[in-house]
């Protein structure tokens, strides 16, 4: 598993405290100095479930001057909401987790964070 992080957001700092606490195995990515790739972004999104403007945070000031709130929302501008998000890692939510199974959630809350920690539903079950 991976996280993403920023290490100033009390955010990211309690997810880590709960990973920690569960003695989960991840690996730390500090996304603003290593930023993702449109490749990556594309990748988690799709594991995720969610499109970029659900994963950009609009209250950053590079938000507002690229004016990013008023940017339509559908796939003829998706990917460049994803080249942005590549471009201004700032802007993307965090943290992030994406596990070995395959899923990702954006780990804002503890139950979020432990979320990834479970095993995945068996559907025969």
């Amino acid at each position: 598993m991976e996280i993403w992080i920023n290490p100033e957001c009390s955010k990211c700092q309690s997810a880590l405290s709960i990973l920690d606490a569960e003695r989960a195995q991840y690996t730390v990515r500090h996304y603003l100095e290593d930023p993702p790739t449109v490749p990556e972004l594309t990748e988690v999104l799709a594991r995720l479930d969610l499109e970029p403007w659900h994963v950009t945070r609009l209250g950053e000031p590079v938000a507002a001057e690229l004016g990013l709130a008023d940017w339509p929302r559908d796939a003829a501008t998706r990917s460049r909401w994803i080249e942005t998000l590549a471009a201004h890692p700032a802007l993307i939510q965090r943290p992030i987790i994406t596990a070995d199974d395959g899923t990702a959630t954006v780990a804002r809350t503890p139950e979020a964070v432990r979320s990834a920690l479970a095993p995945p539903e068996d559907p025969k079950a």
